[in-house]
């Protein structure tokens, strides 16, 4: 029995070296600053990445920007769905039993959030890697800004006629794109 039990030490001690090993594999780059493993504390941000690929420079700028803004948008506002399913059969009699498990975990997020004021503060290319990251930061005054804005906009245009023949003139314009559009290409339903 202690032969036995000095087997399962070792085999256990070996698990966990295999196990460290593979998820040293998995460690960001050594190479990058601070802010691209931790975003900074003490206001809005958020860090996204991108592989600098044949699109090129400003393509993984946008990328990497749009990530760091979803990251933000998770940050102040998601919501999650999750379904968790554990299934467990067990057929046979004696030696011949056999048991079957199933386990499944399903989860969705999603999130929506006007950032405005925001822009990328910090970015660093990992050579090593040919991926650039970027901070993205949303700037507090910025925020509070358009928010006054805004609550202006809506009491000043509530119950406005001038704001309603705008809005009016608006759809009237678009009806018209979309008409000359199907006269020149011809209906979508059409295809």
């Amino acid at each position: 029995m202690r032969k036995f039990m000095v087997i399962m030490a070792v085999m256990a001690i070996a698990c966990v070296m295999v196990v460290g090993c593979k998820s040293a594999d998995k460690q960001p780059p050594s190479n990058l600053p601070a802010w691209a493993l931790v975003p900074p504390e003490g206001g809005i941000s958020g860090v996204g990445s991108a592989k600098i690929g044949p699109a090129g420079m400003q393509t993984a700028r946008i990328e990497a920007a749009a990530n760091a803004r979803d990251e933000i948008a998770r940050t102040l506002n998601v919501r999650v769905k999750n379904m968790i399913k554990n299934f467990t059969e067990t057929t046979g009699i004696g030696d011949a039993q056999t048991v079957d498990k199933v386990f499944t975990n399903v989860s969705k997020q999603v999130s929506k959030v006007d950032l405005t004021g925001s822009q990328i503060k910090k970015a660093h290319v990992d050579q090593d890697n040919n991926e650039l990251y970027v901070l993205v930061a949303v700037n507090p005054e910025a925020v509070a800004q358009a928010s006054e804005a805004m609550k202006q906009a809506a009491i000043t245009s509530f119950k406005n006629d001038q704001a309603l023949w705008q809005k009016f003139q608006a759809k009237k314009g678009h009806e018209e794109l979309e008409k000359e559009i199907e006269k020149e290409f011809g209906s979508p339903s059409a295809e």
